[in-house]
């Protein structure tokens, strides 16, 4: 059995849409939005979003063959796209929302300036113990070895130094703000109102949560709670490989959640 992937904000480089550019997906999406994301990724996080969104679904509507998976998941941002995907989102709504959604992190960021740190080869424990003492939140566990701890700034920097005296590999992650954190609540209530908005189907096919590392139940709810939850990608990952899939099919410009597969599963993508 196959499921989908969807990367998530960070997958973005210059001139990642070219192979798609001349499809429906991206046609129509610089369309809807008035302006082209893809010349302004640059300017962070308002763009890169609706940007990495498109092309998610257009590298989809380029492999038709791909139209009857048993799952999908997205990495954060890259729910909507399996959601779409799977027809419980109208492209023009989530499209809307994702534009709302990166606008209002944004917003967010400059209000409550934070960041986020990797920690690499670190176990959960280590970064659980760092996140207690600097009273920052896990904001990713992607997989065994790679966790993301997320807060305001002067914390990270300490976080930071912390890791560094302990032998653990710490990278500063170029990012707006304090992603999947309690900072992002300004915009987990806008999206909360925006996404009541929004008509919901039930899935083709099951979409796994960031948040539960299950299927989605109540999508709105969810998609809002996500945003300031830890993405639980290995868990995610887990829970589709006993569901019975054997097969993962990233679709965006990036492949990092490749590697994040043969991390956690040991097998590749």
């Amino acid at each position: 059995m196959t499921a989908l992937l969807f990367p998530g904000q960070g997958s973005h480089a210059a001139g990642m849409e070219e192979r798609w550019r001349d499809g429906e997906v991206i046609r129509r999406g610089i369309e809807l939005l008035g302006h082209d994301p893809f010349a302004r990724l640059e300017e962070g996080t308002r763009f890169q979003q609706p940007a990495l969104f498109l092309c998610g679904l257009a590298a989809l509507e380029a492999e038709p063959g791909l139209d009857a998976p048993a799952a999908a998941a997205g990495h954060s941002l890259g729910e909507y796209a399996a959601l779409t995907a799977a027809g419980a989102i109208d492209f023009d709504d989530a499209l809307r929302i994702v534009a709302l959604r990166g606008d209002a992190m944004a917003r967010a960021g400059e209000a409550a300036p934070g960041g986020m740190l990797a920690l690499l080869g670190a176990e959960n424990g280590d970064a659980g113990e760092l996140a207690n003492r600097h009273r920052l939140t896990i904001a990713n566990d992607n997989a065994p070895g790679q966790l993301v701890l997320s807060g305001p700034l002067p914390a990270i920097e300490a976080a930071e130094q912390d890791a560094g005296s302990r032998r653990l590999r710490a990278r500063r992650l170029d990012v707006s703000g304090a992603f999947h954190s309690g900072l992002m609540a300004p915009a987990a209530e806008e999206l909360a109102c925006a996404l009541d908005q929004v008509e919901v189907r039930p899935p083709r096919f099951p979409v796994y949560s960031n948040g539960t590392a299950a299927p989605f139940q109540d999508v709105r709810a969810e998609l809002a709670a996500n945003l300031l939850r830890t993405v639980r990608w290995r868990e995610t990952l887990l829970a589709l490989r006993a569901r019975g899939v054997g097969r993962f099919v990233t679709l965006g410009p990036d492949k990092v959640l490749n590697g994040l597969v043969k991390r956690t599963l040991g097998v590749a993508a």
